[in-house]
């Protein structure tokens, strides 16, 4: 349970992807097999701006992995600057603003390239925005945000409009301030309603930002996490910038992978039911978690843990001082969990008290009895 990974039964409906090949031509006539490409095959941009409500023009689709992009537009912009403005790099200190609790490899890579992080505390509409427009307005060493505006990682917040505007409209002391935007879960419902969240970049633009955002996403939980396809969306500035440093990087995308799902995936419709199909998988394991935690938890002070609408975990709050303690106590059970402070910048949870769950791997029968243990790890440990 460390990680949210597809169960196989998951994995099992996009096997049709081993048979959704049967010619390598694009619809444009280019070869797949061969070089070339870097923005991404014509079609797979056209899916990923249908996906991401944006012109397909604004779209590169690259990699099989949004983290790869994630992590390619740090290290650009550290070496190279954004577009109009120095390297990051020639300007230390570069700090991040990075609300909590929140995912765990965004925070590696700013950790690993020697970015400073800002904890920003998250509301049930999104980050503290009044924390957040105080510090970007008096700090030029803050040139960027991670945000995952829907159904985060770990709470399963959803960005209400008005935190979205403030974001793309407010004033920052670093011209080439730039909001990282991780669409993960942007399909990934749960429950029967399908909660929206407000275009980043629409919103950007209309505030006269349109450089600010930069959005992310990728097929990972929707096709094969370890195959999927990744797309990038902008400002055409961005991708411009975008695709004049990935051409050194690469001569070309893996183009197969893109044909082979754009026939899988067909469209915005095709995506939605296929999901559905997830949601059917997904939803009884995590209301088994909270059937548990419900029964065994429910009435304990100062404990909590959310109810999502979507995404791939959930957040238990334990009182200060016992998730480290509860995770090693489940281990010992055989639980494997995700370690206590993951959700925080360098690992370090200030008050000892989030463990994030991940229910989507293990089967149905596991799940429960897992939920049980963790449960009771945790009144173990306030019981010691």
């Amino acid at each position: 349970m460390s990680r949210g990974k597809p169960a196989p039964e998951q994995l099992d409906l996009s096997n049709a992807l081993m048979e959704a090949l049967p010619g390598y031509k694009a619809a444009d006539g280019t070869d797949a097999r061969n070089y070339g490409g870097t923005v991404g095959l014509p079609e797979a941009r056209a899916l990923f701006g249908e996906l991401l409500g944006v012109p397909a023009a604004q779209v590169v689709v690259d990699s099989s992995a949004s983290l790869s992009l994630m992590h390619d537009v740090i290290v650009y912009s550290l070496l190279s600057g954004v577009p109009g403005h120095a390297p990051w790099i020639a300007q230390q200190p570069i700090t991040f603003l990075c609300p909590v609790p929140g995912y765990d490899r965004h925070f590696a890579i700013c950790e690993a390239r020697g970015i400073k992080m800002i904890n920003i505390p998250m509301t049930e509409q999104g980050p503290d925005m009044d924390l957040v427009e105080r510090l970007v307005a008096a700090d030029a060493s803050i040139k960027g945000m991670w945000c995952v505006p829907k159904y985060s990682n770990p709470g399963g917040v959803v960005f209400s409009d008005e935190v979205v505007r403030r974001l793309a409209a407010m004033r920052t002391a670093a011209p080439d301030f730039r909001l990282l935007w991780d669409d993960a879960y942007r399909f990934h419902h749960l429950g029967e309603e399908k909660r929206a969240c407000a275009s980043i970049l629409d919103a950007c633009a209309a505030a006269g930002n349109p450089d600010r955002a930069i959005v992310f996403a990728s097929s990972s939980k929707i096709s094969w996490a370890g195959s999927g396809v990744a797309a990038l969306a902008a400002s055409p500035a961005n991708i411009a910038w975008w695709t004049g440093h990935s051409g050194i990087r690469s001569i070309g995308p893996d183009k197969i992978n893109q044909l082979r799902h754009v026939r899988l995936l067909k469209d915005s419709a095709t995506v939605e039911a296929l999901m559905e199909r997830h949601r059917l998988l997904l939803k009884p394991k995590f209301d088994a978690v909270l059937a548990q935690f419900e029964r065994l938890l429910g009435k304990v002070d100062g404990v909590s843990w959310t109810r999502p609408d979507g995404g791939y975990f959930i957040d238990l709050v334990t009182p200060n001082g016992m998730a480290k303690r509860t995770v090693a106590l489940a281990k010992e059970a055989g639980i494997t969990l995700t370690p206590a402070g993951a959700a925080y910048p360098y690992g370090r949870d200030p008050d000892d008290s989030h463990i994030r769950i991940a229910p989507s791997f293990p089967s149905l029968d596991e799940i429960t009895k897992a939920a049980e243990g963790i449960a009771l790890a945790l009144l173990t440990a306030i019981a010691e």
